[in-house]
């Protein structure tokens, strides 16, 4: 079994809008980390090689992931460049209002779909962490997590 992920997010501002420069021209960069990186499996993209024309509920941006496990994900948004658009997200994101990110497994020769991955979502925010839908509290390293908590002001 792999780990998908789905992580959702409401724009700011329009992703033409300058503000959104820093994030939309660093897309490629970091999705290109994304693939080349040890563990990485599969992403949801469209023909312009990201995810910015998906949404899910109410105008969220989605992104979408396959991982062969959690630890090579978490190597991922912890220790490459992507941890500096993480822990700079509130320029381009509004303040998340629920839940936001959800993991499960799933088979290797799967690709989950948007509205399955929004299901997952839902049920975590419904039913809280299961086999089903979970979240980082339930795969992260306790040590690394303490110290991203402690590094974003949580």
């Amino acid at each position: 079994m792999y780990i998908a992920q789905l992580n959702i997010g409401k724009f700011r501002y329009a992703t033409t809008d300058e503000r959104m420069s820093g994030f939309m021209q660093n897309l490629d960069l970091v999705n290109g980390i994304a693939e080349r990186s040890r563990g990485f499996i599969w992403r949801l993209k469209d023909d312009s090689n990201n995810a910015t024309s998906f949404r899910v509920g109410d105008d969220m941006a989605v992104n979408l992931s396959v991982w062969e496990d959690a630890k090579a994900l978490e190597n991922f948004v912890f220790n490459t460049l992507h941890v500096k658009f993480y822990r700079n997200q509130e320029r381009w994101f509004e303040a998340s209002q629920g839940v936001h990110l959800v993991f499960w497994h799933v088979p290797k020769d799967h690709r989950p779909t948007l509205d399955e991955a929004w299901g997952r979502l839902q049920d975590l925010e419904k039913n809280g962490p299961s086999e089903r839908a979970f979240g980082w509290a339930e795969i992260m390293d306790i040590e690394r997590m303490r110290a991203v908590r402690c590094a974003v002001g949580g």
